[in-house]
């Protein structure tokens, strides 16, 4: 295990403190609710969801994130501004925490970007994300909300390397910072079936160069997979298991680990990871925990999960 030689930030968003080096802080775990083809809705288009059924949902992982000590955020996705509206409205009163919006299109996040400025949410409020063909109008709906943290994506489609990554990075620094935020968080962006290598080394390049926190949407590169070839479900499972362990093995601060019903079987697997880490920095580095209720200290309530 290794500790990055630039300083690490850390940041604050609604409670949930995200970065720092190996082992200090836990994953941050962000699970997706609302998305296209979630079973919970019933119109995308107006907003028309399950309520019962999306609070035990959000219940669910709330336990699991109390047991195993990995906070999470969570990411609301819409692909229609009308409905955006009222899922994050059920979103940040079912829950205490920061949440993403996280829209299909540009207009649909700005459309959050002006709701959550309308209903004083900006502060609970991680914009994802910013790619690097972000629109100016977008920029000035960050600006005009408050919004404070927003994920920056790395996505380079003309040059899918970590080098094309890295040609990226420093214009959406300069523009999220002109755009008023604070707390940036770096997604390395999985782009195709074996990207969980590459981007995985990619989040380590960027808290050694940069010192943000990093993470990315593993579970992207399975899905992928899955879509060009069926998968079994024990491949699926394996496949998935594998690609959100090695980010976080590599330093990453944060998953976005796909459907937030996948919660039972995601958070005990990433926080295992971290306690690892955590053990290793502990020996290795004399680096502790800087939270109490950190994985490595929850490892009989991690068996607990079913």
């Amino acid at each position: 295990m290794f500790k990055f030689g630039v300083e690490q930030k850390t940041f604050t968003i609604g409670g949930v403190k995200v970065g720092g080096q190996p082992g200090q802080f836990p994953t941050v775990m962000m699970g997706t609710i609302f998305y296209h083809g979630d079973k919970l809705v019933e119109d995308e288009r107006v907003g028309l969801f399950d309520r019962a059924a999306a609070e035990k949902v959000l219940d669910r992982e709330g336990e699991i994130s109390l047991k195993t000590g990995n906070p999470r955020i969570v990411d609301v996705c819409a692909s229609y501004p009308q409905a955006f509206e009222k899922f994050i409205d059920f979103v940040a009163d079912a829950t205490e925490g920061p949440f993403c919006i996280d829209g299909t299109t540009a207009d649909v996040r700005i459309a959050g970007a002006k709701y959550v400025m309308e209903t004083g949410l900006s502060s609970r409020v991680v914009y994802n994300s910013i790619s690097p063909e972000v629109r100016e109008d977008e920029l000035q709906a960050i600006r005009d909300a408050g919004i404070k943290s927003a994920i920056i994506l790395l996505l380079n489609t003309r040059n899918p390397l970590i080098s094309g990554k890295f040609e990226v990075i420093d214009g959406l620094l300069g523009k999220v910072s002109a755009a008023g935020v604070e707390n940036i968080l770096v997604d390395a962006a999985i782009f195709d079936i074996l990207d969980p290598g590459p981007v995985s080394k990619a989040i380590y390049l960027v808290k050694e160069r940069y010192g943000y926190p990093a993470g990315c949407g593993a579970h992207n590169a399975v899905d992928i997979w899955n879509k060009r070839r069926k998968l079994s479900p024990s491949i699926r499972f394996s496949s998935t298991i594998t690609a959100n362990i090695l980010p976080v093995v590599m330093g990453a601060d944060f998953m976005l680990y796909g459907p937030i019903e996948n919660a039972a079987k995601i958070y005990p697997v990433i926080a295992l990871a971290d306690a690892y880490v955590a053990y290793t920095m502990w020996q290795e580095h004399g680096v502790r925990p800087s939270t109490n209720n950190h994985p490595f200290y929850n490892l009989h309530k991690i068996a607990d999960i079913s």
